[in-house]
């Protein structure tokens, strides 16, 4: 965890400097717009890591799955299902070929879960909306979600405990928040 913590440190700092959440989240369109972007994001990414990419070294991995948050949260604000499935995903996704650069993903992924339940305060605060409605994705685990990220964190550090797969989960981080980056934020830096 501290090796991804300190790689993707740049590449975090960047993506949070351009996402601007404050306007992203000023009103109930602009925040539909971004969950419908973190929605085609997570469907080809959640889709790449697979049920089977992490076996026994990450076995709740199903439950970490946030496409069904997204859905939930985009019907409340009130797309049809049948246009969520036909929302535009991201390919430029980093490979994830081992479980190792699978993990590297993830942590983008669980870091993010973090990051919502700051977030959560501020869409109730503007847009009324909460973990029941509208803000399922945000508020992610609940009260969980520290305890979620501190075995997450200890799946990684177990499996990536060898220089070489830390290299690839590092690698696989960076790569997955510049891919993130650009699907929300454009190619420009």
């Amino acid at each position: 965890m501290a090796t991804l913590r300190e790689t993707t440190w740049p590449a975090h700092q960047r993506l949070e400097r351009r996402l601007d959440v404050k306007a992203r989240f000023c009103d109930i369109a602009t925040y539909r717009a971004h969950l419908e972007a973190m929605w085609g994001f997570y469907a080809a990414l959640e889709q790449r890591l697979g049920p089977d990419r992490f076996g026994a070294a990450l076995s709740d991995y199903a439950s970490r799955r946030k496409l069904p948050l997204l859905t939930r949260d985009l019907t409340a604000l009130g797309a049809a299902p049948e246009a969520i499935e036909r929302l535009p995903q991201c390919a430029g996704l980093p490979e994830c070929a081992d479980t190792s650069a699978a993990f590297g993903s993830a942590y983008v992924l669980e870091g993010a879960t973090l990051g919502g339940r700051t977030l959560l305060p501020l869409v109730h605060a503007r847009l009324g909306l909460g973990a029941a409605h509208g803000a399922s994705f945000l508020a992610s685990y609940g009260e969980l979600t520290t305890a979620r990220w501190r075995s997450f964190g200890a799946a990684l550090d177990a499996w990536c405990a060898t220089a070489a797969r830390s290299a690839v989960a590092a690698a696989a981080a960076v790569a997955t928040f510049e891919s993130l980056e650009r699907w929300l934020c454009g190619g420009a830096r």
